[in-house]
């Protein structure tokens, strides 16, 4: 195996996502913490949306292996995963097919239901029908993107809300709307490494759920690692983790977000592209398993692979 000091390393960030200024933080993290556990040539890309310029930036960078810190769509969707794949650079994280299913949350769950992990109870609807009268679901619902991560376009209709939580022009996510039963109770989630669970984290904010802003703004959110939870829920949770990191195909770093109502774990979603910001949950598990952050990239480094 080549010498961690020789390995030419080319981190992708920022790309053109509603994630753009999280991916371009964590990026610069991971750049930094490769440097730091002593890798000599790391380069890094801001993605741009012309795909020639980014092939261009790829072959004048010359890596050996590629860590993805892109977030959102184009990045954690498959699509840098497809052209990576093509020019035969091997990558971090999930593969284009796992990344492709994970991002597209009505697919996922299809694969999470029949795997026997439960989830909420939803309707995939039109813009239209949702401007229309009438709820789709009984309240408490949540409202989401079909394809995005990080919680944006999230929304949780309450009893008593205006009738209708957008007018047309606030939904710019396509034609159509995911409906989800709002599951109440306690945010976990689990970080998954390989094959393996790294703890669980129990969030806290004060924003109503854990949305865009709790998840990256300074002081949105607090993190107890390890939750304080029973020991047979933990097991729980990070066996349901493992389970739907491995129903989805996923590889390398994910993070499983889970509701606990006081009675059943559902699993929200699985994230393969995780974030690596300094308010990031990953990290800090890997942290708290003994894992600095210099080894944690070093160790998503030397697993990349393309698709075969």
């Amino acid at each position: 195996m080549t010498s961690p000091l020789t390995r030419r390393v080319t981190v992708l960030m920022g790309g053109f996502s509603a994630e753009r200024e999280v991916s371009l933080n964590s990026g610069a993290a991971a750049a930094k913490a490769l440097r730091d556990y002593g890798y000599r040539n790391v380069a890094t890309i801001d993605v741009p949306r012309d795909v020639p310029a980014f092939v261009s930036a790829l072959v004048e960078t010359k890596p050996d292996v590629v860590l993805n810190a892109l977030h959102g769509r184009f990045g954690e969707d498959g699509a840098i995963q497809g052209i990576l794949d093509i020019m035969g650079i091997p990558y971090s994280h999930s593969g284009r097919l796992s990344s492709a299913i994970a991002m597209d949350k009505p697919t996922a769950k299809l694969l999470f239901e029949r795997a026997g992990i439960p989830v909420a109870a939803d309707r995939v609807v039109t813009r239209a029908e949702m401007l229309a009268e009438g709820d789709p679901l009984p309240r408490p619902y949540v409202i989401k993107p079909l394809n995005e991560g990080s919680s944006v376009g999230v929304h949780i209709v309450q009893d008593g809300d205006n009738f209708r939580p957008f007018v047309e022009e606030d939904w710019p996510f396509g034609e159509n709307v995911m409906v989800e039963a709002f599951i109440p109770g306690r945010e976990l989630t689990v970080a998954v490494m390989g094959d393996k669970p790294l703890g669980v984290t129990e969030i806290f904010t004060d924003r109503g759920f854990y949305d865009y802003d709790a998840k990256y703004a300074a002081g949105g959110s607090t993190h107890q690692c390890p939750a304080d939870i029973p020991p047979a829920l933990a097991e729980q949770a990070m066996a349901l983790s493992v389970k739907a990191h491995e129903a989805l195909g996923c590889r390398g770093v994910s993070r499983t977000d889970l509701r606990y109502d006081g009675e059943t774990l559902y699993i929200l979603e699985v994230n393969t592209q995780p974030g690596m910001t300094g308010t990031s949950l990953v990290p800090e598990q890997a942290a708290h398993a003994g894992i600095s952050f210099p080894e944690l990239c070093h160790w998503m480094v030397e697993t990349a692979r393309c698709d075969s």
